[in-house]
């Protein structure tokens, strides 16, 4: 038997043992891209590799740790077969991540992390290298039909199944945005009124009129009320995410009507004098009946030209003589302000002028 001398026992007393599963603390003494070197005061140095501590596959470890950093790792074997002990950081910081998990899920607790990966069916954020998946129907209140706006972005959830066994852990991220649209429509509804002059933004525009979001819930402006002149398609006057003032014409419920069409912009607050019975005035063929042609005097003012009072001789319809968006002159030769209707004629402007160039002649004449 050799003899081991007094020395030799005292270094092998202070080298310490250990075992698989162990969590051991170290120094890195180098590092390279793909694997760190740990001095963990045992016979051999222990490596961390590239995928024992991250989940990244491209990621370089030079730029994560540097040569002096102590660090906690989990020994995964003692010997790897080359004499040096094989550790992770991955496992130890995911094992420490599963317990967050875990009390995020028994107590409610909102968590924050990073998307690391856009999937088919959803979101998969990493909370301390452990990956949780967030189904797409659970990423937003609404329909997103496009996740990869939310790549690297840090999102809120919370934790709605934990299953780590089954490697099931579940977030939620739409239950988060519905609580704080609750909120925020309570505290809208309690500071708005009908005559209220608000700014929204358009959210939403369809044929019949536009969704304006006023910040904790949505009102509708009808076609109806986007002017006080005539709309056409409101896709042709608004655009999605623009700013738009309007005023709370009503409040239902939870529906809000809104409106454009502020009273003081109202065309007919001085119709009286500027529609006058006699006066010559300018319009645009806006649409045609049978029965006559509807000209716009100014915008949200129509005025009736009957068939019989388009020209001096008989016109079987409007269209066989005028057509949409044609400028005409006519005289007013009706105003009723209580049911908004004026009358024109042009065979009463023509007959004016006749008569006015007949009373010239005959002063000339004279």
């Amino acid at each position: 038997m050799s003899e081991v001398s007094f020395e030799q026992m005292l270094e092998e007393e202070s080298i310490k043992t250990i075992r698989n599963g162990e969590v051991v603390e170290g120094k890195v003494i180098d590092v390279k891209p793909d694997e760190i070197v740990l001095n963990i005061g045992y016979k051999s140095d222990g490596i961390i590799t590239r995928g024992e501590y991250t989940n990244e596959p491209n990621a370089d470890l030079t730029a994560a740790v540097s040569v002096g950093d102590t660090m906690e790792a989990k020994v995964v074997k003692v010997n790897d077969g080359e004499g040096q002990v094989l550790l992770s950081h991955r496992r130890l910081v995911a094992e420490k991540g599963n317990k967050k998990l875990e009390e995020a899920f028994e107590n409610h607790t909102v968590l924050t992390a990073k998307v690391v990966q856009v999937l088919g069916g959803g979101l998969s954020v990493s909370v301390d290298e452990t990956r949780v998946f967030i189904p797409a129907s659970l990423v937003s209140d609404t329909y997103e039909k496009d996740l990869n706006k939310y790549k690297d972005q840090e999102i809120e959830f919370v934790i709605t199944e934990f299953n780590p066994r089954r490697r099931r852990i579940i977030g939620d991220r739409k239950q988060l945005l519905l609580a704080r649209k609750e909120e925020l429509q309570k505290e809208l509804f309690a500071r708005i009124s009908v005559g209220d002059v608000v700014e929204g933004t358009v959210k939403n525009i369809t044929d019949f009129g536009a969704f304006i979001d006023l910040g904790g819930a949505d009102g509708l402006l009808h076609i109806s009320e986007m002017s006080w002149g005539r709309v056409e398609s409101p896709k042709k006057a608004f655009k999605v995410g623009e700013n738009v003032k309007v005023f709370i014409k009503d409040i239902n419920g939870a529906k809000i009507a809104l409106s454009m069409k502020f009273p003081e912009d109202n065309p007919w607050n001085d119709a009286a004098n500027k529609f006058a019975p006699g006066t010559v005035i300018s319009g645009t063929v806006a649409r045609m009946t049978d029965f006559g042609a509807f000209v716009e005097l100014a915008p949200g003012v129509d005025a009736l030209l009957h068939v019989s009072q388009i020209a001096r001789e008989h016109i079987e319809k409007p269209s066989d003589v005028l057509s949409i968006g044609q400028e005409i002159e006519a005289q007013i030769v009706d105003f009723n302000e209580e049911e908004k209707k004026i009358s024109l004629s042009v065979k009463a402007l023509l007959n004016a002028e006749e008569a006015a160039d007949a009373a010239e002649s005959e002063e000339e004449a004279e």
